[in-house]
């Protein structure tokens, strides 16, 4: 089910892949050059609703108006506020999850939306070479119990170049900003997303 949602940042869209007995909402935003067409986000959404896990794939509203560029991160987080009445089921905990730039969103705005917890997938914990830029505090001051899934050859942030904190990590050997595997890597694509999907539908059977 695709639903639309007016927000002061623009139309929002969200697409529902719902589990038949939902005991939790995993809503999830893209990232700053992509869509909800990612192959994590995919892979999620094809199987945690068999695990009673509602998944909604969210689109920003710059997404939606077919913009090439993300605009600043306070509009990011005005779209991300604007569509969140609409994930919130009666009785059913949400997820506040995304990719890259909608980590951050999720982590920035956790505490103030009431999130169950956080989904940080490709946390971009400093621009690719800019180590000392680092967004870490984002990260750190989530406020809810918080899952990153990384990439270990994101050129964004390695999982050794994480600081200790109050959340868990699960890496994805090989894989980059997208968890893409090399050819030659000892293991594919699919077993790659695979450590993705079992590593998310192992955090959320642990959370209260």
């Amino acid at each position: 089910m695709i639903e639309t949602i007016d927000t002061d940042a623009g139309t929002a869209r969200v697409t529902w892949h719902r589990a038949r007995k939902a005991r939790l909402v995993l809503a999830v935003s893209h990232g700053a050059g992509g869509g909800i067409e990612a192959r994590d986000l995919r892979a999620l959404a094809a199987e945690l609703p068999a695990h009673g896990v509602s998944v909604a794939l969210v689109e920003q509203p710059w997404r939606v108006a077919g913009k090439k560029l993300a605009p600043a991160p306070k509009t990011l987080d005005v779209g991300w506020r604007g569509i969140w009445p609409a994930l919130v089921k009666p009785g059913l905990p949400v997820i506040a999850g995304g990719r890259s730039a909608g980590a951050r969103v999720a982590c920035r705005t956790a505490t103030e939306l009431g999130a169950h917890a956080v989904l940080a997938l490709s946390f971009p914990l400093h621009p690719p070479g800019r180590p000392e830029k680092s967004r870490a505090d984002e990260l750190l001051g989530a406020g809810v119990p918080t899952l990153v899934v990384q990439g270990g050859n994101d050129p964004f942030g390695r999982p050794e170049e994480f600081p200790e904190g109050a959340y868990e990590m699960v890496e994805v050997p090989y894989g980059d900003h997208g968890f893409a595997v090399p050819k030659r890597a000892p293991l594919d694509q699919g077993e790659a997303l695979k450590i993705v999907t079992d590593g998310v539908l192992k955090w959320t059977s642990s959370l209260g």
